[in-house]
């Protein structure tokens, strides 16, 4: 690491002044602090967002949770809103990475970031959520743009996001056995327009499976997804999984999602 000044303001406002002087935003640390320890980041100046009140919390609006996007997972996996509207938020939130990890970490850092391995941007996409920031709000289908990539402009910061909740809906994740990463996981709901399923660990970034969507919108049960053709060519194959075998564990993690939001 090297020397960089560090800065905790207490309003937003302060906040977006000092990221356009040049202030590197600092959520939870669970992405950003290993980069700077390996030089791959060296702003000179980290702005921690912890000390912001507005940007944590719960709350329910109508059919809606509005969660803020440094609300930190341990505290969405805990929310007793969280489990009665969308249980199946909770249960991704508490089974992100460990004890240390869920404690500190957020989901404004996690979907900021969007690793392509994450949980949380399965969920944002899975339940066509809106991500707010300061200066707009981004349908979760236009927010996604590809490997760390997303449509937020410099300066732009995440401030809540909006999930409606569905029908049903589930997460089944295969994890990677030393990160707890999704080697492939997989989000699926049912709503009132369809099923979306949203696909992460697999590919550059989260991406929904058209095929499964028809196919579960026709019969949301396990038997759907067997015949549903995974296309292995447009996966990612490395030394912990092959593009072959991570098709095949999207349909099986698919089977098991649908199974365990039908009860």
């Amino acid at each position: 690491m090297y020397a960089f000044a560090y800065e905790r303001p207490a309003s937003l406002n302060d906040v977006l002044a000092k990221i356009a002087s040049g202030g590197q935003a600092l959520a939870g640390g669970q992405t950003l602090i290993a980069t700077l320890k390996q030089r791959l980041a060296q702003p000179e100046s980290l702005i921690d967002l912890a000390g912001v009140a507005e940007l944590s919390g719960i709350k329910k609006d109508g059919n809606t949770l509005v969660i803020g996007a440094m609300t930190k997972h341990e505290t969405v996996a805990d929310s007793a809103e969280v489990q009665q509207l969308i249980p199946a938020l909770a249960a991704l939130a508490g089974n992100i990475g460990d004890r240390q990890v869920r404690a500190m970490g957020t989901m404004g850092g996690s979907v900021a970031n969007n690793d392509p391995a994450a949980c949380y941007p399965s969920a944002v996409l899975a339940l066509g959520a809106t991500v707010e920031t300061n200066q707009r709000k981004i349908a979760a289908d236009d927010f996604f743009q590809g490997m760390y990539t997303t449509a937020l402009e410099p300066g732009e910061l995440i401030t809540a996001i909006h999930f409606p909740a569905p029908l049903k809906a589930a997460y089944a994740k295969f994890r990677q056995p030393a990160s707890r990463y999704a080697l492939v996981g997989v989000f699926v709901a049912q709503t009132a327009q369809g099923v979306r399923v949203a696909i992460t660990g697999a590919g550059n970034g989260v991406f929904r499976h058209a095929g499964l969507e028809a196919a579960l919108s026709k019969s949301f049960t396990p038997e759907a997804v067997q015949d549903v053709t995974i296309d292995a060519n447009e996966l990612n194959g490395d030394l912990h999984a092959s593009t072959a075998f991570r098709a095949q564990l999207i349909k099986v993690q698919t089977q098991r999602a649908v199974q365990q939001a039908n009860g």
